[in-house]
């Protein structure tokens, strides 16, 4: 999978309100009540529509209300901070993983 470039502005991991679809990169029909998170360090892409990403970054993305999604933000930035410090791609992705299934309740955090 070929990840994607940040956008021009220089930010690599956002939390937006999430569009009820993206045409083109734009959204149309308005937005959402909830919120999600896109994130470029993962290959995530701001113009795919949340139907349009991998299931794994739909994990990431959400959608999550507004406080749930600050503090998966939070979360999701101490993850790279983690991962920045973890040897090899397999201990980075347990680590990812394992935190997203503990925020899901899927898995409780040991």
């Amino acid at each position: 999978m070929a990840t994607s470039d940040p956008p021009e502005s220089g930010w690599t991991v956002v939390l937006r309100r999430q569009p009820a679809r993206l045409v083109e990169g734009q959204p149309e029909g308005g937005y959402t009540d909830v919120y999600e998170i896109v994130c470029c360090d993962c290959g995530d892409d701001p113009d795919l529509d949340y139907r349009e990403v991998s299931p794994r970054l739909q994990l990431v993305r959400g959608p999550y209300p507004i406080a749930a999604g600050v503090a998966a933000y939070e979360q999701h930035l101490k993850l790279h901070e983690q991962m920045g410090r973890a040897t090899g791609t397999k201990a980075a992705i347990a680590l990812l993983m394992g935190a997203y299934l503990a925020a899901s309740g899927l898995v409780r955090p040991s």
